[in-house]
Order: C-alpha cells, then sequence, then structure tokens
C-alpha cells in the first residue's frame, strides 16, 4: 500500500460505520507513527551521551521498540483471521499494529539497509512475530506491509520488487466495509516471480516458481503457476 492508498483508506475507515469514540480511537492511533519518529530524535539528540550512543540508541528505537510492542500486542490481545469488521476489537488491535510499521512503508529505506546485514531482516521479521526459515533471499524493492502475518519457509527467494500485503480492505455482500486478514504463506524453495504481488492469505507450495507480475487475490492458492481447485 503506497501512501495515497493509505491515505485513502485511512479516509475511508474513518468515514464508515464508526462511532465518534471508534473514530477518536482511530485518530489517536493515527500519532503513533508521529510518536515513534519523535521518540527517535529525542534519543538521537538525547545531550547526556556521546555521538555513538546516540546512534545506538536510535537505532534501537527505530527498529527494536515497534517491533517489541507489536509482538507483545499479538501475545496479549491474538487477533482472528479472515474477515473482520470495522470498529471490532481486532479491527483496532490490527490498525495499532499497521501503525507501528507506517515509518517503515513511507522509508523503505530502513528495510533496505537492513537487509545489507545476511539475516538481519529475516530475524527482524521473526521479532515482528513472523515464521521465516534459513536463509531467505530478499530482493531490492521487495515491500512488506502487516509484518507480524508472514509464513516463510526454507530457502525462499523473492524476486525484485514483489508486494506482501496480508490484508486487504473489501466491501462485503451488504456493501459495508470490512478488512481481510490473513498470512501470506511460502513453502521451502519456492521462487516469487519480480513484481508480484501476494495479498491476504495468499499460499504458494514448496518448490513452485511464479511468475513475474503474480496477482494473487485473497485466499488464492497456487499449484505449477495456476490457481489451485479448492
Amino acid at each position: 500500500m503506497d501512501n495515497s492508498t493509505f491515505r485513502q483508506a485511512r479516509r475511508s475507515i474513518e468515514a464508515h460505520s464508526l462511532t465518534v469514540k471508534q473514530r477518536l480511537l482511530v485518530m489517536a492511533l493515527n500519532a503513533i507513527p508521529f510518536l515513534h519518529a519523535l521518540a527517535i530524535g529525542i534519543v538521537a539528540c538525547a545531550p547526556w551521551t556521546n555521538w555513538p550512543q546516540r546512534i545506538f540508541m536510535a537505532m534501537a528505537v527505530l527498529y527494536l521498540l515497534p517491533a517489541i510492542l507489536a509482538r507483545m500486542v499479538i501475545m496479549m490481545f491474538p487477533i482472528q483471521h479472515g474477515a473482520i469488521s470495522l470498529g471490532t476489537a481486532d479491527f483496532f488491535k490490527w490498525w495499532a499494529l499497521l501503525n507501528l510499521q507506517i515509518i517503515f512503508c513511507r522509508f523503505p529505506f530502513f528495510d533496505e539497509f537492513l537487509r545489507l546485514f545476511p539475516s538481519a531482516y529475516s530475524a527482524w521479521l521473526r521479532l515482528w512475530g513472523s515464521k521465516i526459515g534459513r536463509l531467505v533471499y530478499w530482493s531490492p524493492e521487495t515491500r512488506i506491509l502487516d509484518r507480524s502475518f508472514l509464513h516463510i519457509g526454507d530457502d525462499v527467494i523473492f524476486g525484485a520488487g514483489v508486494k506482501l500485503n496480508p490484508h486487504v480492505m473489501i466491501r462485503n455482500d451488504n456493501g459495508q466495509m470490512e478488512l481481510l486478514l490473513a498470512p501470506v504463506k511460502i513453502g521451502d524453495r519456492a521462487i516469487i516471480g519480480g513484481y508480484s504481488l501476494l495479498t491476504a492469505g495468499s499460499e504458494i507450495p514448496s518448490d513452485e516458481c511464479s511468475r513475474a507480475y503474480l496477482i494473487s487475490p485473497p485466499f488464492t492458492k497456487w499449484q505449477d503457476g495456476r490457481r489451485a481447485k479448492e
């Protein structure tokens, strides 16, 4: 989800099926990215430490603080997978988790920087709560939302520009907005073609090599390059 799409989703969420109190809660949670950035700035400018310590603490606040908070939310308040109605407790848990990640969505450089160090990015995603196997290769411009909802096997290769989006917003049969949330699951030794988009609940089995520019609708399972029959 790019910045314009995120803003549209935010406006849509605030305008649909929410009471005044729920809208105020959404607005409060929207402040998380600003508070995160403010905390980084305060630590980076702390006058009582030297520059190496400031840099170390700022990096810890940037990368570790939101991941640890997200992990605590998931452990203390588990979120159901599937269709989630706006305004429910599970919806607000997810919205809080999403806002903990917004700084990385808006500034992908932070993800790319972490990928320079072998295994560091996979370990970071595990801290968020995702299940990540060994020797996963993250190509440049791989974009991830919902870092707590990935199930990635061993020796998986992501082509350039792949997007993993474990949530989507849709209208249900009654015309109401609802959230679809479920882990993206990729089996061992799978190769994901460049510039593909895998959405909520998408599953690609072990040893599969998907084509480039694959668009996977929610809860789609793939086999031999085709949608698997239910």
